[in-house]
């Protein structure tokens, strides 16, 4: 079993790459399940979220209202820890859970899919990390395009992540979206035949000067995961 990291920045595609390495066959344990589960109605983290922020982050449903939580937590770098430090952790078990049943199911590849990896985990948390990259600008645009994110809001929720750069310094496979899908896809595939054969790296990898392929801009063509600390 080989068990890896998938992370990126908020509008670089990270989602859509990890549909994509579920759709070739890696079980894929999702962090933002993971903490939209342990927030959910009647759970431990949303009593606990309630208890440190207030009613006002329920909907008139009962329901978290994550968009005013994560109003909170960006405008507020003491919010936002008070806020990771009651959901990491739960995350982290949940995770943990899913992970243990895979191991249990004999999961040839498992693929850890953390927004924040680096930011929550360290550098060192899994030997194998896919780093999902695109430049600031482009995952910009994509945020006030797909998203509606005013310029402001967009660099807000960037700046509260590690910088893109420094990730991409930190992964051992850097897969680059700032093409079409086809072209994504490819590179998906590439790296996941790495996986698969069992291949180890040390050192980064960076797929974009092994595909000549062009380059056109698709800023439609990427899912734009939720990014920030409620990711996990």
């Amino acid at each position: 079993m080989k068990i890896v990291g998938l992370t990126g920045g908020i509008g670089t595609g990270k989602s859509t790459v990890s549909a994509m390495l579920r759709d070739l066959g890696a079980t894929v344990i999702d962090a933002d399940e993971a903490t939209r589960a342990v927030q959910a109605p009647g759970s431990e983290g949303l009593h606990r979220l309630v208890a440190e922020f207030g009613d006002g982050i329920l909907t008139a449903g009962g329901e978290l209202d994550r968009a005013r939580l994560a109003d909170i937590a960006f405008n507020d770098p003491e919010a936002r820890q008070r806020l990771n430090a009651i959901v990491h952790p739960l995350v982290r078990l949940w995770m943990a859970e899913r992970q243990r049943e895979a191991v249990e199911r004999g999961d040839p590849v498992v693929v850890m899919d953390i927004p924040l990896l680096f930011e929550a985990r360290g550098a060192g948390a899994f030997e194998t990390v896919l780093l999902v990259y695109a430049p600031d600008e482009v995952a910009l645009g994509r945020l006030e395009t797909l998203r509606s994110m005013s310029e402001g809001a967009a660099r807000a929720r960037m700046a509260a992540q590690m910088p893109i750069e420094e990730k991409r310094r930190l992964a051992t496979h850097v897969i680059e979206n700032t093409g079409d899908l086809d072209e994504l896809r490819r590179r998906v595939e590439r790296v996941w035949r790495e996986l698969s054969e069992g291949l180890e790296h040390h050192e980064p990898e960076d797929d974009r000067e092994a595909d000549p392929a062009d380059r056109g801009d698709a800023l439609w063509a990427a899912r734009v995961e939720e990014g920030g600390e409620l990711d996990g």
